[in-house]
């Protein structure tokens, strides 16, 4: 058994002897362990039966990308200080607040060929599959970290204006307008990257101050949970005759949304941020470190 699940939690390429395969499953498992010798006979079955009562499932994989900012450290440890209404080492004041901002894009307007049906009793709601395709629009929405009040406008596309519309659109009311400091969490995108997006937008807005993520980091950025519910209680299954009628939900329900937001409970801390740092560095370690 033990050797078995050894073989599962090898990637096929390299098994001894090695199998065309990219992935296993239960059949090619039992086959593989009476070539190697491990076994003179076992059934497809058995293996399922041991692999799925195991802590290890070799069949689960997560995508992830390694962190490639020589600034990850520094840059995610200012975010996370916002989180926790802190910069440079300081408290933040009560006139100062927190901004996370981002982009959805190419929301479509899928138009069925047939109306979806409701549930019904042993029937699930069921949604044509085919459609036609009736344009695309981009969500722009800014999330007051600690207020847990949201902004957002939809744009034909990004860019720097639309981007731009969605800063005045927050930074022309209250508190904001009459704030000391307003402060921005942005990614990388085109519309607000670099030096220059800062020297835009700060002239602009003397109060503003962009702050941007690490490349790669968009897990960092707070208003991406906002979108997750977006996705989830908006846009699935996308079901949509119009691009106005896109539009008019998408803003509906921000408002509604806001009548029942809290902040959200952010508990990835600077704690958490060093050990991921060691456990790179010590991956980095390994992968460099010559085959005996």
């Amino acid at each position: 058994m033990v050797a078995i699940k050894a073989l599962a939690c090898e990637f096929p390429a390299t098994a001894d002897p090695p199998q065309a395969l990219t992935r296993w499953q239960c059949p090619d498992l039992a086959r593989a362990a009476v070539e190697s010798g491990i076994v003179a006979a076992i059934s497809g079955t058995t293996i399922w039966r041991w692999l799925s009562s195991d802590a290890i499932k070799p069949w689960q994989h997560r995508s992830w990308i390694f962190p490639r900012d020589p600034d990850f450290g520094p840059k995610a440890a200012r975010v996370l200080d916002l989180y926790g209404r802190r910069f440079d080492g300081r408290p933040l004041r009560p006139d100062e607040y927190v901004i996370s901002a981002d982009e959805k894009t190419s929301i479509q307007a899928r138009i069925r060929k047939h109306a979806t049906t409701p549930p019904a009793p042993s029937q699930p709601a069921r949604v044509e599959a085919e459609y036609s395709r009736g344009g695309s629009l981009a969500y722009l929405a800014a999330w007051d970290v600690h207020r847990a009040k949201v902004f957002g406008c939809c744009e034909t596309t990004t860019g720097i204006d639309p981007f731009n519309r969605l800063i005045d659109q927050v930074m022309t009311c209250d508190p904001y307008a009459s704030a000391r400091r307003v402060f921005w969490v942005v990614d990388n995108g085109s519309s607000h990257r670099g030096q220059a997006s800062i020297d835009r937008l700060q002239h602009r807005w003397p109060a503003l101050r962009l702050i941007h993520l690490p490349v790669h980091a968009s897990w960092l950025n707070q208003v991406e949970i906002y979108f997750s519910v977006v996705q989830r209680k908006v846009l699935s299954p996308n079901d949509f005759h119009t691009l106005d009628e896109v539009k008019s939900r998408l803003l509906d329900f921000q408002h509604y949304y806001e009548q029942i937001a809290t902040p959200f409970e952010w508990k990835f801390t600077k704690d958490d941020l060093n050990a991921l740092l060691k456990r790179i560095a010590a991956h980095e370690n390994n992968a460099l470190k010559p085959a005996a």
